[in-house]
């Protein structure tokens, strides 16, 4: 048995910087058509001339294989003139509140000083794409805290688009229909894992990632999501490596690497729910209408012939490490 994806997106991704770029960026240039790269790099991406070596970086580390990276920029204070040279260069800009996640220390600790730029942002239509937790609250209550600020976003700037990424929640579920101008990705690894997965017997710090996998509840809610087709949801990885060094030890940085196993994964999730027939529109046709792009012409076929993901990639352990996955990307 065999399926074909059509230009399949990741439209939530980190590849990170040197080294760890170079290891990580191939497996995303194989499996998928494009996708939407994160700027919380350090220093972030918040420049015309950052921006435009991280894409040639990106190329470089991909090359040979077809696959668009769509940039983003770090939110701060921008000028028009600054978003005028950016529109053509990005995707979105990203809103990190300060402190929620990996390399985010300088995003923004309170939304009003953002409104100007917001409001630029609307005005010239760039998207807005939000890491949406409030990281003062109870780590099980952090994205559900910071619904509010959604609400208050999208009501303030109701043509701005806004992306509520990796949504993890029910009560996040419930905004997306409320207002007309948000939108989600979900992550292959909540729709796959609980709480009970990362902390419920041995800590597993490979499923350890921001924000964190909640209740059988919310991964229920999001699985309707995305086997219904959700028009407003589109899937993101959220892919974020980190050597093995610094999520194997006294603590561990949040991240989980699924970009080698994100399509066998989901064909094999949306196999046991009956629901292939909706994968292509999560995985690619719904990122492609909510921001109007047209990424290269890739097709990617799946075959169902299991493989053991393998314990490490470089120095970095993917999501079910030694596991075996049902579903396999076809070699060309």
């Amino acid at each position: 048995m065999k399926i074909t994806l059509d230009s399949p997106l990741d439209m939530h991704l980190h590849l990170r910087e040197d080294e760890m770029l170079r290891n990580v960026a191939p497996f995303s240039a194989k499996d998928f058509s494009g996708a939407m790269i994160m700027p919380n790099l350090v220093p972030p991406i918040d420049n015309l001339k950052r921006l435009l070596q991280y894409k040639a970086d990106i190329y470089d580390a991909t090359k040979g294989e077809i696959f668009k990276p769509y940039l983003t920029a770090f939110l701060k204070n921008y000028t028009r003139e600054e978003l005028l040279t950016f529109k053509d260069e990005i995707i979105a800009i990203k809103l990190y509140p300060a402190g929620a996640t990996t390399n985010s220390d300088g995003g923004v600790e309170d939304l009003s000083h953002a409104a100007d730029t917001l409001k630029l942002m609307e005005e010239l239509g760039i998207p807005l794409s939000v890491h949406g937790e409030n990281p003062k609250s109870h780590v099980l209550e952090r994205e559900k805290d910071f619904l509010p600020t959604y609400e208050q976003i999208a009501k303030d700037y109701p043509k701005l688009k806004i992306i509520m990424e990796h949504i993890t929640c029910v009560d996040a579920v419930k905004l997306l229909d409320k207002y007309d101008n948000l939108y989600a990705t979900l992550t292959v690894q909540h729709l796959l894992i609980t709480f009970d997965d990362i902390a419920g017997g041995l800590l597993n710090p490979h499923l350890f990632c921001k924000p964190i996998a909640k209740t059988f509840e919310d991964r229920d809610a999001l699985r309707k999501l995305a086997f219904s087709a959700h028009p407003k949801v589109m899937f993101g990885s959220d892919s974020a490596p980190h050597p093995k060094s610094s999520k194997e030890g006294a603590t561990s940085a949040a991240g989980c690497f699924t970009t080698p196993i994100a399509l066998p994964c989901l064909v094999e999730l949306f196999e046991k729910f009956d629901a292939l027939d909706n994968l292509q529109a999560f995985i690619s046709d719904n990122a492609k209408k909510i921001y109007g792009i047209n990424p290269p012409e890739k097709k990617v076929t799946l075959e169902k012939k299991s493989f053991i993901v393998p314990e490490i990639y470089g120095d970095v352990v993917p999501t079910f490490a030694g596991e075996e996955v049902t579903w396999s990307v076809v070699s060309e």
